[in-house]
C-alpha cells in the first residue's frame, strides 16, 4: 500500500520566493519513496510525499510555515493509492 500526502500553501504578497525557499529546505525524518514540489499562479506551493504505509498510519508530514509566509492556514490532504 501507498499513501500519498498533499501539502498546499498560499503566500502572503510578495512573498512566494521566500514560502517556496522555505517549503523546499524542510526535512523530513525520513525520505518518502517520492517527493515532489510545485508552484501554482498566485504565489501557491504545493508538496506531494509518497510513503509505503497504510492510510491509517502517520507517516511524517511538513510542518506549517511561519505565518509571515501565508495567507491563510495550510491545506493538507490524504490519499491511497489504487491499484
Amino acid at each position: 500500500m501507498t499513501v500519498a500526502l498533499m501539502w498546499e500553501a498560499k503566500a502572503a504578497p510578495g512573498r512566494g520566493a521566500e514560502l517556496l525557499a522555505w517549503a523546499r529546505s524542510q526535512p523530513l525524518p525520513h525520505a518518502p519513496l517520492r517527493q515532489d514540489l510545485l508552484s501554482a499562479p498566485e504565489d501557491r506551493v504545493l508538496i506531494i510525499t509518497w510513503w509505503p504505509a497504510p492510510y491509517q498510519t502517520d507517516p511524517p508530514e511538513l510542518p506549517d510555515p511561519p505565518a509571515h509566509l501565508t495567507t491563510r492556514p495550510v491545506h493538507r490532504w490524504r490519499f491511497e493509492a489504487v491499484e
